[in-house]
This record gives structure tokens, C-alpha cells and sequence, in this order.
């Protein structure tokens, strides 16, 4: 029995936010999400207990700190069903790791007239980086249309499957629609009609709330941020297929990157230190470790089904509020909505709700192409976690009530 009630329990923000008069609606962990206490204990124990660096120490702390460490690669390793961990690369979140696939990857096999095919639901991270370097290298941008209804228009995609592609970059579930894209679909589309393309997956959306399979999908690569699944910020994680990985070089020089360095040349680590330059950031490891923990001893599963009834009961309830129009209604949506208010400015109701202790994001979302595509200048976003509970909707609803008293 998934006890959402008992699960808000574990984590200290939102205890401490009930105990005010007006206690805490966390709605806006697709931005980011709460820490339990293990994650924050475990983080505030190294700095404690056993601070010291990695892999560069024979004394006892040391050597407990790169174990620690290097768990965590393992445990992710698993997460991810990744063949092995040196497919896991350590960095600072979703955006380094598309940045580091698009400068490293890029800079090497992409050549002038290549392309590089995206969807109309990305985030910002997702299209900057590739139009650098497709700037750098003169490659093209190309873009697999939205729907009405906020998914993607596959029936298109065989056509943008030119012989030209080299890097097919998508997002699993989107950050401002909340669009769950049939990722299998898709990369068993480029497998058969592009077989020369890399296949990226934005997984920041989706890696705290779907259980993904790497080996299963085929992706060369997949991203994730740590602060979006219960860990903490700073902290990303590149998987990347091992003999892909290895035909990249290094982004970043540095320490812990070499085998050997001399005034001549330098010759690179093996993958998956090579992408690691200098100190890395150990106690959000550690801590992106203990949320790792956290997930699986909650289930995906049970969190996911969880957060489809938590979805389904706020669309029912604001049906209930003529204003509200709701951003797209995909065939599979992920634990967020995306919502305007007919004459009432989204970021005026964001600051309405706040008075009433209900945190919600207003704004594009870092997606200006979906809020294009849907003739709209900033949405309400509305996500929900494992902690997210009815009682949460309620105020919300009652808040985004009082919006209209206010404002209509």
C-alpha cells in the first residue's frame, strides 16, 4: 500500500512547512524535487564522518570515500540496467550531460551538411546545445512536429530519417506539456530508417517516475539530473554505451582525466575517468546515491501509479474552474499540468497561490518553442512527487479560486 501521507513524513522541508499556519503545497517538482532525510543524513555524515577526496589517497578515509563513491556508479549502473558502471558518467546535471554528448561527440563525427533531428518538445538544454555545435561544424537542425494535442507527430519522423542524421536527441517526458513520448517507438524507428544515427534521451523528466531499461531501449545515450530525483543539486549523470563513450574525447582537462601527462603530449584515461576532469562533487554523489536508495525501496512503479491518481484527481477537480485551460491532452501524460487562466496573468496567479503557502511555477518552462507552438506566452505548471497528496489539490483548486475572485 503506497502511503503518500506517510512518505511526506520523511522528508524534513515539507514537515517543516505543515507546521505553519498554512502548511506547504510542494507543487513544482518537475523544477525540482524535496530531499528525504536519508539523502540529507547521508550528504551531512561524509562532510562529518569521513571527508576526504578520491582516488588520490591510500589512508583510510580516502579510501572509504572512493568506496562510497563508486557505489553509487554501481547502484546507478543498475538503476539504469547499464551493461556495466563504467557506462555511467558523473556530471552536473541534465544540461552537462547533453553539452558534453553535443562538444565531445559532435566536435568529432559531425561533419558540414550532417543533421541532427530533435521534436518541438524540448527543453532549452536540448536545443542550445546542439545548435552550437551544428553552428561549429555546419550541420542542421531539423525538428519532428507537435500535435494539437501535445504529442509529437510521428507519422512525419520517417521522412526526417534522411541518411544525413547523426544525432537523434528527444526528450522522454515533456517539462512543460508533460507528454510521456513512446521512446521505444522511436528509437526502433531511427534503428531501422537511420541506423547511422546516435540516439540521445532527455531523461530528466522521467528517470524519478518510469522505469527505463537501457539495454532495452537501444539509446547510445541517456541523461538525468539528481536533484529531480530526490537527490541533490549539482549532480547529473551521463549513461552512454561503452564502445560509443570510448571513440569520444575528452571535454574538460584536467586531473583524474590522464593516463599520462608530459610537456609533448598527453595521453587520456579509459572511460569512464576520461569525462571526469578535476574534483569531482563528492558528497552530491554520495547523496544521488542514498536517493537511488530511496527510489528503489519505494518502488517506481508504486510511485508512478501513485502520481497517475494524483494527476487524474487534479484534472477532475479543475475542470471545475471554467478558466483553467489545460495545455495539451496527450495520449500518456507524465505527473504534471501545464495551465493558463483565461484574462489572468500566469505569474500573478503563482504569486495569489504563494499567499496561501502553494508552490507552483509560472513562466515558458525553458521551452519557448513549446509555449510557441501552442500560441501561448507562459503556462501554470502544476507537478506532483512520490509526497504530492490530495489535500494538495484541494488548496490548489480553492487557491486558483480565489485567482479568479480576484482577478476576473
Amino acid at each position: 500500500m503506497f502511503d503518500a501521507l506517510k512518505i511526506r513524513s520523511e522528508f524534513p522541508m515539507l514537515v517543516a512547512g505543515d507546521k505553519e499556519q498554512k502548511p506547504l503545497a510542494f507543487l513544482d517538482s518537475t523544477a525540482t524535487t524535496q530531499k528525504p532525510a536519508s539523502v540529507i543524513d547521508a550528504m551531512d555524515d561524509f562532510y562529518r564522518e569521513h571527508y576526504s577526496s578520491v582516488k588520490r589517497g591510500v589512508y583510510r578515509l580516502s579510501a572509504r570515500t572512493t568506496e562510497a563513491f563508486e557505489a553509487t556508479r554501481k547502484n546507478i549502473a543498475k538503476f539504469l540496467n547499464a551493461k556495466s558502471e563504467d557506462e555511467i558518467v558523473f556530471t552536473r546535471g541534465t544540461t552537462e550531460s547533453i553539452n558534453l554528448v553535443a562538444w565531445s561527440y559532435g566536435r568529432k563525427f559531425f561533419n558540414e551538411g550532417d543533421e541532427i533531428l530533435i521534436s518541438g518538445l524540448e527543453h532549452h538544454a536540448n536545443i542550445v546545445s546542439w545548435q552550437i555545435v551544428a553552428e561549429m561544424k555546419g550541420a542542421k537542425i531539423k525538428v519532428i512536429p507537435v500535435k494539437d494535442d501535445g504529442d509529437l507527430d510521428l507519422e512525419k519522423l520517417p521522412a526526417l530519417l534522411t541518411d544525413k542524421v547523426k544525432m537523434v536527441a528527444v526528450t522522454h517526458v515533456s517539462n512543460a506539456v508533460g507528454t510521456v513520448n513512446p521512446i521505444a517507438e522511436i528509437v526502433a524507428t531511427v534503428r531501422k530508417l537511420a541506423p547511422q544515427a546516435k540516439i540521445l534521451i532527455d531523461g530528466a523528466q522521467s528517470a524519478s517516475h518510469i522505469k527505463v531499461d537501457v539495454q532495452k531501449l537501444d539509446c547510445d545515450f541517456f541523461v538525468f539530473s539528481g536533484h529531480k530525483i530526490y537527490g541533490p543539486t549539482g549532480i547529473g549523470v551521463l549513461y552512454g554505451k561503452y564502445d560509443v563513450l570510448d571513440s569520444m574525447p575528452p571535454w574538460h582537462g584536467g586531473g583524474e582525466m590522464i593516463k599520462n601527462v608530459t610537456f609533448e603530449k598527453t595521453t587520456y584515461a579509459d572511460v569512464p575517468a576520461r569525462f571526469e576532469a578535476g574534483t569531482p562533487a563528492i558528497a552530491e554523489v554520495i547523496g544521488l546515491g542514498k536517493a537511488i536508495e530511496w527510489l528503489n525501496e519505494k518502488g517506481l512503479e508504486n510511485i508512478r501509479a501513485h502520481e497517475e491518481k494524483i494527476t487524474a484527481y487534479a484534472l477532475k477537480q479543475l475542470a471545475e474552474i471554467p478558466q483553467v485551460k489545460v495545455l495539451g491532452n496527450p495520449k500518456e501524460r507524465g505527473a504534471l499540468l501545464s495551465i493558463t487562466l483565461d484574462g489572468i496573468a500566469v505569474s500573478d496567479a503563482a504569486m495569489i497561490l504563494d499567499e496561501e503557502n502553494i508552490a507552483v511555477r509560472s513562466g515558458h518552462h525553458c521551452a519557448q518553442p513549446v509555449m510557441d507552438r501552442f500560441g501561448v506566452d507562459a503556462t501554470l505548471r502544476l507537478s506532483f512527487g512520490a509526497y504530492t497528496i490530495e489535500q494538495d489539490i484541494d488548496r490548489l483548486v480553492a487557491g486558483l479560486k480565489r485567482v479568479v475572485r480576484l482577478f476576473a
